[in-house]
């Protein structure tokens, strides 16, 4: 693949180095050329200096024959702007751009460009490790919008098929840890004693997928 990147921080400047160590071509795209300083002797792509959001910059970068473009820059604005370029006129099929705004975040998904709001995904993890609600959080997607938790389950459901407490609860169970491996359930799978289970959740349906999981079922002892 050959992947542009718009912004040469940290972030881009990391993930300029992930990509080519995977045999990726990488072109890094910054309006100062001294942040090219943070890639390093070995780094063997492309350097252009210049606004992300300028056509003939794009084109320096190889956005005509990009497969993938992302947006990480420290402005909102200038990150949008770029990638809705690089989608819409340069035809990349996959862009990504980094938003500081949660609030201009869920905009920008509905224009079809995948976001990653740093500023919510941050505070929202922080807030987990400092103050526990109960549930053992394993995953929240960058958006803040989706996690997995550890659900703990009513002994009632022991022999019963997790299409069952999936229905009752209104989520889909992501995984188990059954015997100290973890395992992709299928409909059929039938819950077992000493089995965890982890469950995909939104936060808004959260608390009644623990109190689901934690009351006997219908027709329970």
């Amino acid at each position: 693949m050959h992947v542009v990147i718009m912004g040469c921080g940290r972030v881009g400047s990391t993930l300029a180095h992930s990509l080519e160590s995977r045999g990726h071509s990488v072109a890094v795209i910054d309006q100062d050329a001294d942040a090219f300083r943070r890639l390093g002797p070995d780094f063997a792509g492309i350097t252009v200096t210049g606004a992300g959001f300028d056509g003939e910059v794009l084109r320096q970068a190889g956005i005509e024959r990009a497969d993938a473009f992302a947006a990480v820059s420290s402005g909102d604005n200038s990150n949008i702007i770029s990638a809705r370029l690089a989608r819409e006129t340069f035809g990349v099929s996959r862009v990504a751009a980094r938003i500081y705004d949660q609030r201009r975040a869920q905009v920008y998904e509905r224009l079809g460009i995948p976001t990653v709001a740093t500023v919510r995904w941050t505070a929202d993890r922080m807030l987990r490790h400092l103050v526990p609600e109960g549930n053992v959080e394993i995953f929240r997607d960058p958006t803040s919008t989706v996690s997995i938790v550890e659900v703990p389950v009513h002994k009632d459901w022991i022999g019963r098929s997790l299409r069952t407490l999936e229905e009752a609860a209104g989520a889909r169970v992501a995984y188990l840890i059954r015997f100290g491996i973890g395992t992709l359930p299928t409909g059929s799978t039938v819950l077992q004693e000493g089995d965890q289970v982890f469950m995909l959740v939104s936060d808004d349906i959260v608390a009644t997928v623990t109190s689901v999981a934690a009351t006997p079922p219908e027709g329970g002892h």
